[in-house]
């Protein structure tokens, strides 16, 4: 399911969360009432980016909640384990302060 990102500001967002996909290739996912909503751009597509303060810089001016970064290790598939016993994900806080000026 899709959030659009101009609509975070009028939802009750409980967190978001920055998910790290590829090395160095960032999506965002909203948990609303207990579900997570992938967020899209004004035009529908998802969004994403190739540097996490980025992400986090375009969030944040519409969001106030806690913020994560979510990892998942490749670990299991590397070394051919084929079942997928456990959630092998990573969930870091990033807090819900504004960013320091430095950063923008």
């Amino acid at each position: 399911m899709k959030v659009s990102i101009n609509d975070l500001e009028k939802l009750a967002v409980s967190e978001l969360v920055i998910e790290s996909v590829d090395l160095s290739l960032y999506i965002a996912h909203a948990l609303i009432a207990e579900k997570e909503y992938v967020i899209v751009d004004q035009k529908g597509k998802v969004l994403k980016t190739r540097n996490l303060l980025e992400m986090q810089r375009a969030l944040r001016k519409v969001a106030t909640c806690e913020f994560y970064l979510r990892q998942r290790s490749a670990y299991d598939e590397m070394v051919g384990h084929s079942h997928h016993a456990v959630d092998n994900s990573m969930k870091l806080p990033l807090g819900r302060e504004p960013l320091p000026e430095w950063l923008h």
